[in-house]
């Protein structure tokens, strides 16, 4: 009797999720659809009625727009900083979390709470320093510069990730490997870094969303327009006085579009990834 309760109940509550779920997911589809709607939209239709719909799509809106923001050497400048941000943020908060989770000194505790701590900087304090810093070593309008800057930003959340996940991988594995003569750098590269390959991929997707929709920090190191990534390009369109819709929207789309088409072909192993990653 109990049991017919308690199954009674979960059944009934499965409306109000799906509910609240389509709920949900209209609140953080809404600004994506109306951007693509009024993309395709003159910018005397956007005047008149903001939140109406084409009487016609306005296909060339996206060709303009591309022109406008060099969408092509946009994308290159994105998924150059993107991946060289990726990899050396993995690599590097990778090396760090095992060095601190597998030999244990004194001082591995304090410099792991400062890794910590980073985590509750907000990116404006240390602007100015990064800026300084890679205006000193001549790294500012330079895509080395920019994957410094970003790298750096993401490795104390990357140290914090990698580990929690090394503290839930057997350390006997390594052990065993040492016995059998493995070097140092054989025993990261041959066994160490494939059992972090959840985290890694969970870690890498979370620094391809932060880099790819970074617009402060790219700004600040890459002002040469020719080296702009597409969120800078599509920001600069707009003017001190005001922007044109048919231009702006288009180019919102244009450099979503990229990010979106790789997350939903690899949503699968994006999603596996996690799992896996939390349930160590």
């Amino acid at each position: 009797m109990v049991s017919a309760r308690r199954s009674g109940a979960r059944r009934s509550s499965h409306p109000v999720a799906a509910v609240f779920l389509v709920a949900v997911a209209v609140v953080v589809l809404s600004p994506l659809a109306f951007a693509v709607v009024a993309s395709l939209r003159t910018d005397a239709e956007v005047a008149a009625d903001p939140l109406g719909w084409p009487s016609t799509p306005a296909w060339g809106n996206y060709g303009r727009a591309a022109e406008a923001m060099g969408y092509g050497r946009a994308v290159l400048n994105t998924l150059v900083v993107t991946g060289g941000a990726a990899v050396l943020t993995v690599l590097a908060g990778s090396l760090c979390a095992w060095a601190l989770t597998r030999h244990v000194r004194r001082w591995t505790g304090a410099l792991y709470q400062v890794f910590v701590a980073g985590l509750t900087v907000p990116v404006f304090v240390v602007l100015t320093p990064v800026y300084l810093l890679l205006r000193d070593l001549g790294l500012i309008n330079t895509h080395l510069g920019a994957v410094l800057a970003h790298a750096a930003l993401n490795l104390p959340f990357a140290v914090f990730f990698y580990c929690g996940f090394l503290r839930a991988v057997p350390v006997e594995l390594e052990e065993a490997a040492v016995l059998d003569g493995c070097s140092t750098p054989r025993l990261f590269t041959a066994v160490v870094f494939p059992l972090l390959r959840p985290a890694t991929a969970t870690m890498a997707v979370f620094v391809v969303l932060a880099v790819w929709n970074d617009l402060i920090v790219s700004m600040l190191v890459l002002d040469d327009e020719t080296l702009r990534p597409v969120t800078p390009a599509a920001y600069a369109l707009v003017g001190p006085y005001g922007f044109e819709p048919s231009t702006l929207f288009p180019a919102v789309v244009l450099a979503a579009a990229p990010l979106v088409a790789v997350f939903l072909a690899l949503q699968r192993h994006i999603v596996a990834g996690i799992t896996a990653g939390a349930g160590r």
